[in-house]
Order: structure tokens, then C-alpha cells, then sequence
């Protein structure tokens, strides 16, 4: 199959969980904002509010979260102060999907070598989500709770044009649902208002070429096993 120069970005954007600290510019960030804004929405709601974090108010909110999931840690009671706003994942995991969670769960662990009963590890592994994986930018998105679930359909579609677009000017990028729990945090954090709930975060740089983490690339089923062709 001949490959597009798009079909080359989709096809090389992956789940980065190591960036180096080189700094991305701003110009670079607001071009790829203004190419994502790009994406459909219903009619033309355009329903994404986005918050960049670089330097001190990154750092704080790494701190701040980093803390909490200690804390929940140390005592697990406290994680019902934590709850996500929508549910990303389903209440009851059944098959396929239960099946793929853990083979790219344990793909990922195994890869960095830690075993099924290694919570220390586990627990500091986790907590890379809460540092961006050293991503030198931060990235939060935010909805207005006024608007549908249909906005949340836009709002993917907005942010797979940023991870794509991100890959045409040599940059990855990792989308972290891992936040959402945190919002209490983070929302008054970034100057977020009331009216708005968080979508998720993403890291965005450089990736780490040199960190084995980033061997890691999940595989996908074939198109006959998705699709159904009706004549």
C-alpha cells in the first residue's frame, strides 16, 4: 500500500510516555491549535477550551496531583474524593475489550520489567501520567457541561487533528485520560470555570527515542474483524 504523507502521520503517531525536556516554541503550539480548530463539530459548536502548561504552572500541577496519588495510595479511602466527572471506561469490562486492556497493560509492564505484583513499580509507572511523562507542555481540555455527549465526539476529533498534526512538525504526543479523577485539582488550577468539566490532558514533545518505553506500539485488528460490508 502507497502511503500518504497523512497516512505517514496517523500511522506513526503513537502513545509517547518519554519526551526529552527540549522546549516546543509557542508559534509552533498556536499553529497546531489553529490546524486542529479545523475539526467538524455539530453544527459548528466548536465546543474545545484548551489550557497550555508550560514551565512553573506545569510544574505545580505535577506536584499537586503527584501528591494526591500519593495519597490515595496511602490511604485508599480517599479515592472517593476523586471521581471523574463522565465515565471513560465501561462499569463492567467484558470481551473483547477486557482482552486487549490487559494485553496492552501487560505488554507495556512487561516491557519495563515490572511483574504482576511489583506495586511500588506499578505505582511509580502510573504516576509518569501525573508528570506528563516529562513532556515539556501540558496540555487540558475542558467542555462546558451545558453541551451534549455529542460535543465529546467532536472533542475526539480535535484531538486526534493536534496528535497528527503534532507528527508533521516532528513532535509526539500522548493523550491521558489518567487526569480526569484529579479534576478538583486541576480545574481551579488553570483558571478553569465552573461550567467546565475536564475532557482529559495530553503531553506534547519531543519523544525520548532512547527510552525503551517508547518501543512500545500497541497493535490494532484487522479491517475484517470492524467491518461489515453490505451489499
Amino acid at each position: 500500500m502507497t502511503q500518504t504523507i497523512v497516512d505517514a502521520a496517523i500511522t506513526s503517531r503513537m502513545s509517547a510516555r518519554a519526551f526529552t525536556p527540549q522546549a516546543v516554541a509557542r508559534q509552533t503550539l498556536t499553529e497546531l491549535l489553529q490546524v486542529a480548530s479545523r475539526a467538524p463539530s455539530g453544527t459548528n459548536t466548536q465546543p474545545w477550551k484548551v489550557y497550555v502548561l508550560q514551565g512553573a504552572s506545569r510544574d505545580t500541577l505535577c506536584e499537586k496531583v503527584c501528591a494526591a496519588h500519593d495519597a490515595i495510595r496511602a490511604n485508599p479511602a480517599l479515592a472517593a474524593d476523586y471521581r471523574e466527572e463522565y465515565d471513560y471506561y465501561p462499569e463492567k469490562w467484558v470481551s473483547p475489550y477486557i482482552d486487549r486492556r490487559r494485553e496492552n497493560g501487560w505488554g507495556l509492564y512487561g516491557l519495563l520489567g515490572i511483574g504482576k505484583g511489583d506495586k511500588d513499580k506499578m505505582h511509580l509507572q502510573h504516576q509518569r501520567n501525573y508528570k506528563f511523562f516529562d513532556a515539556p507542555v501540558g496540555l487540558m481540555f475542558t467542555l462546558d457541561r451545558v453541551m451534549g455527549r455529542g460535543s465529546l465526539v467532536d472533542y475526539g476529533m480535535f484531538l486526534q487533528n493536534i496528535m497528527v498534526a503534532a507528527r508533521g512538525h516532528g513532535l509526539h504526543t500522548c493523550p491521558q485520560a489518567a487526569w480526569n479523577g484529579f479534576a478538583k485539582i486541576i480545574l481551579p488550577h488553570i483558571g478553569a470555570g465552573a461550567d467546565e468539566m475536564l475532557v482529559c490532558g495530553m503531553a506534547l514533545g519531543y519523544a525520548d527515542e532512547s527510552d525503551v518505553v517508547n518501543t512500545f506500539h500497541t497493535p490494532r485488528v484487522p479491517v475484517e474483524e470492524f467491518t461489515h460490508w453490505l451489499d
